[in-house]
């Protein structure tokens, strides 16, 4: 098979749907084709660890954009590329297929990190996919209700824990960090966040890697560090993602961590080839070059791409957020969160509070628990560069509306 469209996109995620609900807001009638590895069209993965379980109101059929529908982009599913070729202007899928293209963007994202000696199945879920909400809710509607354990105390850990106790499981959360959120929180306030988990009822086990583990028909059994064994009835991972900048070329250039390098406007060192998203990394113009695997910036950099994929000149100047719901709480934040760097907590009478991060030079990072705005404030003062030589000073800088009211 042998197909050639004016825009393909490689990666069937959001800044797959973001890039062609551009294209057509341009006016543009340019064909648009879309190869996705999943079987899945593009949804929210945020929504995989929070709305689908906390919010009644969203549903698959809510939340899953009609991509196809209103770009009239066509869809293929469970394809993967292989490789790229610039010169040619096509890709080959692993099915050898070829696919040619006037203007090519890479939107792969990332796959999971997984462990040595604990292979994925179907009571081990290293949690990224549609796919993947599937299997556990079928195992987490079971009667009874089944023993969760989650391996992993970022984004996706935190918030699959929050989500499978609020289902009626039990929940055993394993992470390395002494304190559940000490890589990104000061110590007093990793303490409240690790409080929310334990009085919520999860068995919280700290300071312990997983070294393998084994999965029976009816369970899964985890090999700590400590020489302890956690059983349970399903194990959920969340341990960060690797970039999937496979396929590749030699004409592309690489970022140190596997991403992709592309320019200010998207563009990767092939003629016609752009990248966007997870597996980018580019020139943010307050934080420097970096690669974000946040849905803001899958969202914002896949329609800034669109765009420029069918002409706009535009530079993708963005500067995004990053965001998490737990328990009726929730925060945003901007820059560098890392509990490392010096920190400053403004903390206001009604629970809110703002987490400045600090160098010796500037504010790198801001954060924002239950606080309604204040992120355009955190990014005009991390634009500015500067940081009073007192970090206390800081005090009062961003007062979210509700403290205002």
């Amino acid at each position: 098979m042998s197909k050639r469209y004016d825009v393909l996109i490689v990666g069937g995620g959001m800044v797959a749907d973001a890039a062609a609900q551009a294209i057509r807001e341009q006016g543009s009638t340019a064909s648009i084709g879309i190869l996705g590895d999943e079987p899945t069209p593009p949804f929210p993965r945020p929504a995989l660890s929070k709305k689908l379980w906390t919010d009644p109101d969203f549903t698959l059929e809510t939340g899953e954009p009609d991509t196809a529908g209103e770009t009239g982009a066509h869809i293929t599913l469970d394809t993967r590329v292989i490789s790229i070729d610039p010169d040619a202007h096509e890709v080959t899928t692993e099915a050898g297929d070829t696919f040619g293209y006037g203007r090519l963007l890479v939107a792969t994202g990332g796959h999971p990190t997984t462990l040595d000696g604990l292979p994925p199945g179907e009571r081990v879920l290293y949690y990224r996919t549609l796919t993947d909400y599937h299997r556990l809710r079928a195992l987490v509607d079971a009667d009874p209700k089944p023993h969760v354990a989650v391996v992993g105390g970022g984004y996706i850990g935190s918030e699959i824990a929050a989500a499978m106790i609020g289902q009626g499981c039990r929940v055993t959360l394993v992470h390395p960090g002494d304190v559940l959120g000490a890589s990104m929180f000061p110590p007093d306030v990793a303490a409240d966040y690790q409080a929310l988990f334990t009085d919520a009822g999860i068995t919280v086990v700290g300071g312990v890697q997983v070294d393998g583990g084994t999965e029976a028909d009816d369970g899964v059994q985890l090999r700590l560090s400590t020489g302890a064994t956690v059983e349970a009835d399903v194990a959920v991972l969340g341990l960060g993602i690797t970039p999937s900048a496979e396929p590749i070329s030699d004409a592309i250039t690489r970022s140190d961590d596997g991403g992709i390098v592309v320019d200010e406007h998207l563009a990767t060192s092939a003629p016609d080839v752009y990248a966007a998203g997870d597996v980018a990394e580019y020139p943010d113009p307050i934080l420097g070059r970096r690669r974000v695997e946040h849905v803001d910036n899958a969202d914002s950099m896949g329609a800034a791409a669109g765009r420029i994929l069918v002409g706009s000149d535009e530079v993708y100047d963005h500067t995004p957020m990053f965001y998490s719901d737990l328990f009726g709480h929730g925060y945003e934040a901007i820059g560098s969160v890392d509990a490392s760097l010096e920190s400053v907590v403004d903390r206001f009478g009604d629970g809110s509070f703002v987490v400045y991060y600090l160098t010796d030079d500037e504010v790198v990072g801001v954060l924002l628990w239950d606080c309604d705005g204040g992120l355009d404030e955190a990014t005009a003062l991390l634009a500015a560069h500067t940081r009073p030589a007192d970090g206390d000073q800081l005090i009062g800088t961003i007062r979210p509306t509700s403290d205002e009211e």
